[in-house]
């Protein structure tokens, strides 16, 4: 599969995420071109502030392979991941992300921390922005904007 075929099953997670009132982020881990992890944003619902997509999908993946170590691993995630999810992905030896839309406020790879960059880590991770970026971007505005009306 490519990595638009990944990331369309990461925005159906994401829609999972808003179904129940989370901010739709969705994200997968894929080892040897297989999903064997997946999750959607459940911080609210579980009471958990790491509740994220990629940490989900990770611990998923890392249950899968009876490993915490993700090395190969690629992850898949609708938005620019955070410097939680980033150091998460650090310290599992993600192999690669690749993200959607990028998060201004808050995106650790090239919005604002730009994580990778640094080169005290012992581990670096690759990285790809930008893929089905329009509707990865379009998932999380509208997700919003349908709460601003609400209020």
């Amino acid at each position: 599969m490519s990595d638009e075929q990944f990331m369309r099953r990461a925005l159906q997670l994401a829609e999972q995420a808003a179904t129940v009132g989370e901010v739709p982020v969705g994200a997968l881990v894929v080892a040897n071109g297989e999903v064997i992890g997946e999750g959607y944003n459940q911080p609210i619902s579980s009471c958990d502030p790491t509740g994220h997509a990629e940490i989900i999908a990770m611990r998923n993946a890392a249950t899968a392979l009876g490993n915490y170590r993700l090395s190969g691993c690629d992850l898949y995630v609708t938005i620019e991941p955070c410097t939680m999810c980033v150091g998460a992905m650090i310290h599992g030896r993600i192999g690669r992300i690749v993200f959607g839309a990028a998060e201004p406020r808050a995106g650790a790879l090239e919005s604002q921390l730009k994580l990778m960059d640094s080169s005290h880590f012992n581990h670096s991770i690759e990285w790809q922005g930008g893929v089905l970026a329009q509707e990865c971007g379009a998932i999380i505005s509208d997700f919003f904007r349908a709460k601003r009306v609400k209020k």
